[in-house]
């Protein structure tokens, strides 16, 4: 019974703990913790699990690293604020992924970022086409910022033909259209080999084609 006492004062402690430290190290969104915060909040969730279940060792050895953590996020906290190299080392540089229409494949392999992420995240921002974007960067807390073209009329979903010089035949199936047909409006448009093309997608009779970069 004891132990039990123990193991639910250590665990509302170091909930209170966490909270407090937390909350110092300032407000902001799951999806925009940089590189240092993350790292402090994982090591600092992972100090508070071993607390818990080693009822046996001094709450002392937790709380002197939960501290130790939040001073050295302090300290790096504010050397990003002053030194923007040092910000562009630890968070990392906005990235443009599509550049006036243009998907820049390069930025995309240094990110190991792909072409699904990008489909993914654009539909979250409700774009439909993507042709209607004219940029889009990935932030270093992994957003995609979107800025659309001002024509913006269209209805249907970007479908994906190809990706990285590879037929997607259920999509294909999706449109009730085939292979055949697609290398042949291919090939009327000019694009003799489907290898060469990394993205490919079709929508109200139009196509959106971007090349692969040449190495």
């Amino acid at each position: 019974m004891e132990e039990y006492i123990l193991i639910i004062f250590r665990t509302l402690f170091l909930y209170g703990l966490i909270l407090v430290i937390f909350r110092l190290m300032g407000k902001r969104e799951i999806g925009e913790l940089s590189i240092l915060d993350l790292v402090v909040n994982i090591m600092v969730a992972e100090l508070a699990v071993v607390a818990i279940e080693n009822t046996e060792d001094p709450l002392i050895h937790t709380v002197l690293p939960m501290g130790l953590l939040m001073i050295v996020q302090f300290v790096l906290a504010l050397l990003s604020l002053k030194s923007k190299k040092f910000r562009d080392i630890v968070d990392g540089r906005p990235t443009v992924i599509i550049n006036r229409g243009k998907i820049d494949e390069e930025a995309m392999r240094k990110q190991r970022y792909n072409f699904d992420d990008l489909m993914l995240q654009l539909r979250e921002k409700q774009i439909k086409n993507i042709a209607d974007v004219e940029f889009a960067i990935l932030e270093p807390s992994g957003n995609l910022s979107v800025f659309e073209r001002k024509d913006d009329n269209k209805v249907n979903i970007t479908m994906p033909l190809i990706i990285d010089g590879a037929i997607q035949e259920e999509n294909l199936r999706k449109i009730n259209k085939t292979n055949l047909w697609l290398r042949q409006e291919l090939r009327n448009m000019g694009y003799k080999d489907i290898k060469e093309i990394s993205f490919c997608s079709f929508q109200d009779g139009q196509f959106f084609i971007d090349l692969k970069d040449r190495q």
